[in-house]
C-alpha cells in the first residue's frame, strides 16, 4: 500500500464476533495490540447503538462508532452524535411492502426495538445483538418519522430478496434497502450504508480513507469495502464480497478479525514505519 493505515473499520455480526455472538480474547487482545500501535479501531453495525457499545467497551475503543449501517454516529460514551431516521412516507411504504410480503415486521425507533410477531425464531439472537427486549405491537403508525430502521424478517430466503427487490423500485432514493443477513431486510435512511458509513466515520477522525482498512463478511459491507484504502473479507463470505477484497481473513468462529489485525495491519503498519 501507498498510504500508511491508521484507521481500522470492523463489521460487526458475522465478522467481529462469533457466531454465538461472542467476542474472543484473541479478538480483544489484537485490538489492544492496535492500539498499541497508535492505530484507530471502531466498528460500523447494522445493530442499534445499545448493540455495539458493549463490545467497544470491552474493546477498549475510544472513537466514535456507527449504529444502523452509519445512520448514527455514537459517542464510546453512548452520547448520539448524529440520527438519520428514515422520511415518514418512505417508512409508511416499507411497513406496507413489509406486511404485504409476509415477513414479519420490526422497528428501531426512540432506541426501542418493536415487532409485529412475538413468536419469530430470530428474536432471541437479534436480543443477544441489540442488548434490548423486544415491545410486541400491532400499530406502527405513530414510529413514523422517528424510525431509525425497519427490517423485515423470514426464513424464506426467495421472499426476503422478492421483498428487497420490491422495496428498491418502490423507495428509490428515498431510503437505503439492503440485506444485513439472508433473513433480513433492512431499510434506513440514504445516507445509512456502509459506504456512507465509513465515509463519516473517516471525517470524524480526521483519517482520510485511504489511510483506512475495513473488515466484513456481507455484500451490504461491500460500498465499504470499496472506499476503504484496505479492503479484507471474512473467510466465509461469499464470492461476491470475497472479489472486492485485497486479503481474506479465517471465518468469524476462527478469530478472523484477529487474524487480519496480527497477520495484515500490524505488519502493514510496521513497513510503513520502516
Amino acid at each position: 500500500m501507498k498510504h500508511p493505515i491508521r484507521l481500522f473499520v470492523s463489521d460487526v455480526d458475522g465478522t467481529l464476533v462469533r457466531r454465538d455472538k461472542s467476542l474472543s480474547d484473541a479478538t480483544i487482545e489484537a485490538a489492544h495490540r492496535l492500539a498499541h500501535a497508535q492505530v484507530a479501531m471502531t466498528l460500523i453495525s447494522a445493530r442499534p447503538p445499545s448493540g455495539i457499545l458493549p463490545l467497544a467497551r470491552a474493546l477498549g475503543l475510544t472513537n466514535t462508532l456507527a449504529a444502523f449501517n452509519g445512520g448514527t454516529l455514537v459517542s464510546p460514551e453512548g452520547e448520539i452524535l448524529v440520527a438519520r431516521h428514515i422520511d415518514a412516507d418512505a417508512s409508511r411504504t416499507a411497513v406496507a411492502l413489509i406486511r404485504a410480503s409476509g415477513a414479519s415486521l420490526w422497528a428501531f425507533a426512540d432506541g426501542q426495538w418493536y415487532i409485529s410477531d412475538g413468536e419469530n425464531p430470530h428474536l432471541a439472537r437479534e436480543e443477544r445483538s441489540s442488548m434490548v427486549a423486544p415491545i410486541v405491537r400491532d400499530d406502527f403508525e405513530s414510529l413514523h418519522g422517528r424510525i431509525d430502521k425497519l427490517v423485515g424478517v423470514s426464513d424464506d430466503e426467495p421472499l426476503v430478496a422478492k421483498l428487497e427487490a420490491d422495496c428498491k423500485a418502490a423507495l428509490g432514493g428515498s431510503a437505503e434497502v439492503s440485506c444485513s443477513q439472508t433473513y433480513y431486510c433492512d431499510i434506513t435512511h440514504p445516507k445509512a450504508n456502509k459506504g456512507d458509513g465509513i465515509a463519516a466515520l473517516s471525517a470524524a477522525l480526521d483519517i482520510p480513507l485511504e489511510e483506512t482498512a475495513a473488515i466484513g463478511d456481507m455484500p451490504n459491507d461491500i460500498p465499504m469495502l470499496r472506499q476503504a484504502g484496505m479492503a479484507i473479507a471474512m473467510g466465509q463470505a461469499p464470492a461476491t464480497v470475497k472479489a472486492e477484497a485485497d486479503w481474506i481473513s479465517a471465518t468469524n468462529d476462527e478469530d478472523g478479525v484477529a487474524k487480519a489485525i496480527e497477520r495484515v495491519l500490524l505488519p502493514e503498519v510496521a513497513r510503513h514505519r520502516l
